[in-house]
């Protein structure tokens, strides 16, 4: 049997118990309230009796019918009564609705009431049939002379019993219809939410989800219809970096623009890029749909960073190694002329030619000198010159540089540095202005690297400047782009320093971008 049946027929019962205990309730009490009803009602016409002077004189005088039988007689077709007795004060009835029974002893006992007390009972066994009577003394002065005797059968007693219980059970009638009418509705409302689902199939459904949950890779994190966080895994919160309370709305959680943005147009979303702290996000994303009903959306996250960062790495070092070969192919050249002018005899053209060459490339940043003792940085930056010099840009070291000691973290100084100036190569290159150039500046404040960037392009749109650091956001055309000054801006603030926008430029003068990147230098030596 299905749970909801079984919930149906428990409450169906559970409303006819407690309807029957009612009825049960109501009938004992109605039961016992007529009864005490009836037998006041006798007690005070038996007093009404007893009080009488006719009855006093006859009962002291005990008078066997003739005017006590009138008055019972009467007094019994007023009140409806079954019986009304008068006997002396030994019990022998002097006034009976059976003429016949005058002079014998009453059927009941009547000590009490000749004792004195008043006295209301129920007989089943009295001459009369089963009554509810009542019995009272009559009083001559100080001395009792005998006892009135009223009683009522029991059957008119049954009578209004039964028509109470008639009202009381159609009250009961209608109780229990509109409780199982409840009960179908509840049972109805139980089978919509639950999709007709029975518990099993619901503990079923839990423990599947969270073996689902926990035992994945991915982040998942599931919204409802209005669009508060329903179900997240442990993963979702670690790769984005902030906690994710259950019933938290999605607005107020610290998450991608992108993401935010995502959520809101409720259309499936496939392997959108994010940035959440340090971390490089795929980002998919499915709005949930039962009968045409929404029902929310449903995120989930991959890990990328590692991968990204590998590739910037692969990148870098191909970069390297395409300007490191290249400059093998010149210094060769170079290295053929000057033999050339030395077997020839032409000591003085050679002297020259090396004096051009040491001109030619103080200048540049593969010959730092002492400015930038970090090898890495070094390579880097002749990357960068390199690629460059492909795209016919100039890329300058300031003479102000200065960095005496090595990085701790190349990979934060290289996706800082990196970023900053690959953009700052795109904005001189697309720039009308020529010749065009980029210039770096690295300098050294103890453990903190400061860095500046500067480009002879036309700056930064108004329009880009308040979201430039957000991903996604970019002047490229091709798609893909938008995630490097993110990335910068993220490196940065996960090691306590930041990069921002320090001069926009314009038409005249190019953009400036400043980064600070605290301890990660080694500290110089005293």
């Amino acid at each position: 049997m299905r749970f909801t049946r079984q919930v149906l027929l428990l409450q169906i019962g559970v409303v006819a118990l407690v309807v029957g205990l009612g009825v049960g309730l109501v009938s004992w009490l109605l039961r016992t309230t007529l009864g005490e009803q009836y037998g006041e009602r006798a007690l005070a016409i038996a007093k009404s009796v007893a009080s009488d002077p006719v009855v006093i004189e006859g009962a002291a005088a005990r008078q066997q019918d003739g005017p006590l039988q009138k008055r019972a007689q009467a007094v019994q077709m007023r009140t409806d009564a079954l019986f009304v007795v008068i006997t002396d004060d030994h019990g022998i009835r002097l006034a009976h609705p059976t003429p016949d029974a005058i002079g014998q002893p009453v059927s009941t006992p009547a000590t009490e009431a000749l004792a004195g007390n008043d006295v209301v009972s129920e007989y089943d066994d009295g001459t009369l049939g089963a009554s509810v009577r009542s019995k009272t003394p009559i009083w001559q002065g100080n001395r009792v002379v005998g006892e009135v005797s009223v009683g009522y059968k029991i059957g008119e007693l049954t009578g209004d019993f039964n028509r109470l219980l008639v009202l009381t059970l159609t009250f009961a009638g209608g109780a229990l219809v509109l409780g199982v009418g409840a009960s179908a509705l509840l049972n109805r409302r139980l089978r919509r939410v639950t999709h007709g689902l029975e518990p099993h199939e619901l503990t079923e459904l839990l423990y599947e989800r969270e073996a689902v949950l926990h035992g994945i890779g991915e982040g998942v994190l599931a919204l409802d219809g209005q669009q508060r966080v329903s179900v997240r895994n442990d993963e979702a919160e670690r790769l984005l970096g902030t906690e994710l309370p259950v019933g938290a709305p999605m607005a107020e959680l610290e998450l991608s623009p992108r993401v935010h943005k995502a959520v809101a147009e409720g259309v499936p979303v496939d392997n959108l890029l994010a940035v959440a702290g340090n971390r490089v996000l795929v980002v998919n994303s499915r709005a949930v749909r039962r009968d045409d009903r929404p029902l929310g959306t449903v995120l989930t996250f991959r890990d990328r960073t590692d991968l990204d960062t590998l590739t910037r790495e692969l990148d870098g070092i191909r970069s390297l190694s395409d300007g490191l070969r290249a400059q093998r192919h010149e210094f060769a050249n170079r290295l053929h002329t000057l033999s050339g002018l030395l077997q020839l005899g032409h000591h003085a053209e050679a002297e020259e030619y090396l004096q051009t060459l040491t001109e030619t490339t103080s200048g540049r940043p593969h010959a730092l000198g002492d400015s930038v003792a970090d090898p890495y940085l070094q390579a880097l930056l002749v990357a960068k010159t390199e690629q460059a010099q492909e795209k016919g840009m100039e890329l300058k070291l300031a003479d102000d540089s200065w960095v005496p000691t090595a990085v701790t973290d190349p990979i934060a100084a290289g996706t800082v540095i990196g970023n900053l100036v690959d953009n700052a190569l795109h904005a001189a290159r697309m720039s009308p202005r020529r010749p065009a150039s980029v210039e770096v500046a690295l300098l050294a404040d103890g453990t903190t690297l400061h860095v500046s960037v500067v480009d002879s392009g036309s700056g930064v749109a108004e329009e880009l400047r308040a979201t430039l650091f957000d991903e996604g956001v970019s002047s490229k055309i091709a798609p893909g782009h938008g995630l490097g000054l993110a990335l910068a801006r993220q490196a940065a603030r996960a090691r306590g320093g930041d990069v921002w926008l320090a001069d926009p430029g314009g038409p005249s003068s190019g953009a400036l971008f400043v980064a600070k990147l605290p301890e990660l230098l080694v500290e110089a030596a005293e």
